[in-house]
Formats: structure tokens, C-alpha cells, sequence
């Protein structure tokens, strides 16, 4: 059966509802996650999820546990759109010469993987710098974040009072702007080859393995799957693809990570980082926070293909006036 044609102004509307409804409801796990990464073996502050969640809001508060938050919310309506969008281009493609098979199934997910990384890169280096500012406020003064604070001190003097307490972290808006003066776009592409690393064979395994799970809760030959069977099916293959791709993540995590404590190692590429990562903490480092990017990716794909079935971009069009022929 050809897969259901829906057009792509639903698809980007289905992609950024479900989007925003994802990150809103596990980014607390996703900053542990990134701070449990980041973590080197002389530097340990957290023990677990829980230990760096309780922390986090005893230290920063409860919204303390949403920093960079607004960076997702921004930019993950366009990663969204665009991973599904293109997911099912290709797709559809490949289909018009006969069946889909597993390996054509496998191709379209490499090009939405591929597709993505346009907005996910930048995306993540900016979130990444924000979410991991909780762990590096008692660093030396020699991380990235401090010469961002440093550097705004200097072009903007009087706005810190004698005798008040400055701000320990930047905005996203205000690293993007140091990023892009010291190394142009590049600067907000760093660490792009890991992020293809990680994003292409995520795809790869994601959307073959939920639409072979989704198909097996069909109503008959032709039905389509009830919207549960379309969430389980999102869960199940998300928290698989995301365990399966973890130690490119940590590879990526560090080397997007600009704020570095002066006693944690530096990385000059992938080989470099996987190198000293196996040397200095194990094989047993690259699956930190693995169980915080399941408990992430699999709600977040869930409510992603609840969403993208139930047709809301399509509900939401359908108040449009129609265009007289």
C-alpha cells in the first residue's frame, strides 16, 4: 500500500506541533543528558539523572532545568519539519518504481537524517553551551562562556553597577554573536561531522523500524494504525535508534562544548576525542547518559508520529480559505 500523500505545509505544521510539544515535555531530561556527558572523570558533579536533576533545581531552580530551552523551542520547528518532511519525500520517490523495500526504506532515512543537520547543528551548539553553564559556574575562568561574559563587560561597561552580581552565563544571542565574530558560520557548525555521524544512521534505524512497527498494529490490509499503536511504535523505535547512536552523540557533545574547566580535556576532532575518551575514561564513557537519550527520544518521536497521524497540520489548514480554480 503507498504510504498516506499529505501535503508539505501539513507536513512542516505536523513536524513543528509536534516538535514543540516534545521538547517542552522531557527538555529537563535532555540537559542531563548533556551535563552527565560532559562529565570527566576528574570533574564528576552528578551520579545520575536524578542526582543532576535535584541538583539543578537546588542550585539554579526550577526553571534552572530549562536553560536553553528557548534556542530548542526556536529552531526545533524547523528540525522537526524538515526530518519528517524529507523522510517522506524520499519515500515517495523511491516508491514510484514498486515496492518499498527495507534498503529503500533505509535510503530515505539517511536523506532526512542528512536534510536536518542544517538546522540541528547550530541548534545544538547553541543549547549545548546553555544546558551545561550549570556545571562550569565554579570554573577557573577560562571557559568559553566566561571570555562571552568577559567580552560583553567590555563592550557594554555600564551595565554592571559597582557591587552587583553579574550574570554567569550569556545568551544564546549572545554567544552566536562571539561565535560568528571569532570564526564566521563555521563557528556555529562546529562539530557538523559528528552530528552527521550521529543524525544519519539514527534515521537509518528510526524511520524503517517504526513504519515495519506501525504496520503491524494496521486495522486490516488498508486501515490505518490506531493512534496508541502509532505512539508505542515512535517510542520503541526512537529509545532503540537513540541507544544505538549514544557514543557519537557523547563524541558530539564534547566537541561542541566550548566551556571547558582548565583541569578537562580538549579535543581537536572525532579521532582525537574518541582516542583520549578511551584512554582517559573507557569504553563505559560512551554510553553515558543513554538512558536520559532514550527516556528523551522516545516520548519526543511518540507525541511526533501521534501528531503527524492524527493529521493536526491538516485540521489547521482546513480553516484556510481554498483558492478558487
Amino acid at each position: 500500500m503507498a504510504d498516506k500523500q499529505i501535503s508539505l505545509p501539513a507536513k512542516l505544521i505536523n513536524g513543528g506541533v509536534a516538535g514543540l510539544i516534545g521538547v517542552t515535555c522531557v527538555f529537563p531530561i535532555d540537559l542531563a543528558k548533556t551535563r552527565l556527558q560532559n562529565q570527566q572523570n576528574g570533574s564528576r558533579l552528578y551520579t545520575s539523572m536524578s542526582d543532576c536533576l535535584i541538583k539543578t533545581i537546588r542550585s539554579e531552580g526550577y526553571f534552572g532545568m530549562y536553560r536553553g530551552a528557548a534556542v530548542n523551542l526556536t529552531l526545533v520547528t524547523p528540525e522537526k519539519a524538515i526530518k519528517l518532511a524529507a523522510n517522506d519525500f524520499f519515500r515517495h520517490h523511491l516508491s514510484k518504481d514498486g515496492k518499498l523495500t527495507l534498503v529503500k526504506e533505509m535510503l530515505a532515512g539517511c536523506g532526512a537524517g542528512t536534510c536536518q543537520v542544517i538546522v540541528t547543528t547550530p541548534m545544538e551548539m547553541l543549547k549545548i553551551q546553555l544546558q551545561d553553564a550549570g556545571r562550569i559556574d565554579n570554573c577557573d575562568g577560562s571557559c568559553f562562556l566566561c571570555f562571552c561574559v568577559a567580552a560583553q563587560r567590555k563592550l557594554m561597561p555600564q551595565t554592571v553597577a559597582p557591587g552587583t552580581v553579574e550574570p554567569k552565563s550569556p545568551t544564546a544571542m549572545q554567544i552566536s554573536r562571539e561565535l560568528f565574530r571569532e570564526k564566521g558560520i563555521a563557528g556555529l557548525y562546529k562539530g557538523l561531522g559528528a552530528t552527521l555521524l550521529r543524525d544519519v544512521p539514527f534515521s537509518i534505524i528510526y524511520f524503517p523500524l517504526f513504519a515495519n512497527l506501525n504496520n503491524l498494529g494496521k486495522r486490516g490490509a488498508e486501515g490505518p494504525a490506531p493512534f496508541y499503536v502509532s505512539f508505542l511504535s515512535g517510542c520503541a523505535a526512537g529509545s532503540t535508534a537513540a541507544v544505538a547512536v549514544n557514543p557519537v552523540d557523547v563524541i558530539k557533545t564534547r566537541l561542541q562544548s566550548l566551556n571547558r574547566g582548565s583541569t578537562e580535556d580538549t579535543y581537536s576532532g572525532v579521532t582525537d576525542c574518541i582516542r583520549k575518551i578511551l584512554r582517559n575514561e573507557g569504553p563505559a564513557a560512551f554510553l553515558k547518559g543513554a538512558y536520559c537519550r532514550a527516556l528523551v527520544i522516545a516520548p519526543l518521536f511518540g507525541i511526533a508520529q501521534v501528531v503527524y497521524f492524527l493529521g493536526v497540520g491538516e485540521y489547521i489548514l482546513s480553516f484556510l480559505p481554498k483558492k478558487d480554480n
